[in-house]
């Protein structure tokens, strides 16, 4: 089973960094239900705007300390090369993710 590491941006502009097995189910969450992360319920509605799949939930872990240890430049330079590699995927229609 894969494992997510992922960025929202919230309302408020500011970016929220987690992990999770069911990426889509998790981001249903942040946005309405009471499980939701507190830094999230308060910043609602939050936006999908980065992922990674990973192999484990350690690794997945590992990656988000490192993703929210970065600067706010450092993680926008991240968001921003992956929306440039889906639009590569999708244009050769190869995207996994939506």
């Amino acid at each position: 089973m894969p494992y997510f590491v992922y960025i929202l941006q919230c309302s408020d502009n500011s970016f929220y960094c987690g992990s999770t097995h069911d990426l889509e189910k998790r981001v249903e969450q942040h946005n309405y239900s009471r499980s939701a992360a507190k830094y999230t319920r308060g910043r609602r509605p939050v936006k999908l705007v980065y992922y990674e799949k990973n192999k484990t939930l350690a690794e997945a872990r590992a990656r988000e300390s490192e993703i929210k240890r970065l600067k706010r430049s450092e993680k926008e330079r991240l968001i921003e090369t992956a929306k440039i590699d889906d639009k590569l995927r999708h244009s050769s229609g190869c995207l996994e993710f939506s």
